[in-house]
């Protein structure tokens, strides 16, 4: 029996606390949006199967903690990561300027492969707007990364930062960027071959399940 998806990788969401991270993984696994949520104490989970460039594809989203005091327990789940999405608040310049700390943290303690995709969050509160779209794709540009602004409430960009990503980690795992003696890389890929059957074809690391 073949696998219901063909890519599988593990995605991380980061950013300052209060920025939408939980909202915009609610958002996404789910279809809806929680204006009152709890702040998330150590992390969150959710798995979606959303296509991308005709193949199915299985995000594991892990939702981190935001607050200081549960960065040293968060930074381990960096590991295995193929993707980031780093969140900032386009309403609350701190947590922009915190942005260059939360790419440290990933550089350091993710592959060196980790796509990372720049979300500025609330952008359907554009009136109380500190951080002009702008800044958020001038750093983007600078540091790499792929940008977009996004609304966890509206559904604004949402499907399109997470497929954004996948994208981009498919394309890697396509060009064999990915290293596959990576044991500590989550990525599970098998392709169809011309019979119209499916060949395992790549596995870096310990399979989604």
């Amino acid at each position: 029996m073949s696998s219901p998806f063909v890519y599988g990788f593990k995605c991380i969401v980061i950013g300052d606390t209060g920025v939408g991270k939980s909202c915009l993984l609610l958002q996404f696994t789910d279809k809806r949006f929680r204006l009152a949520h709890d702040l998330t104490i150590g992390v969150e989970y959710g798995v979606r199967i959303i296509p991308v460039d005709g193949k199915p594809t299985k995000i594991q989203i892990w939702d981190t903690a935001g607050q200081e005091a549960f960065r040293s327990i968060t930074r381990s789940y960096y590991r295995g990561a193929a993707a980031a999405v780093l969140v900032y608040d386009i309403t609350r310049r701190e947590t922009f300027n915190h942005v260059t700390s939360w790419l440290e943290d990933a550089k350091q303690l993710a592959s060196p492969h980790l796509t990372i995709l720049l979300v500025g969050n609330k952008c359907d509160l554009d009136n109380r707007r500190v951080v002009s779209y702008e800044e958020g794709e001038r750093f983007a540009m600078e540091h790499g990364m792929a940008f977009m602004e996004a609304s966890a409430k509206t559904a604004q960009n949402v499907e399109e930062a997470f497929t954004t990503a996948a994208r981009i980690v498919i394309k890697k795992i396509k060009d064999r960027i990915f290293d596959p003696a990576d044991k500590d890389l989550i990525i599970y890929l098998e392709d169809h071959d011309e019979s119209g059957g499916v060949a395992d074809t790549f596995k870096g690391g310990r399979c989604c399940s």
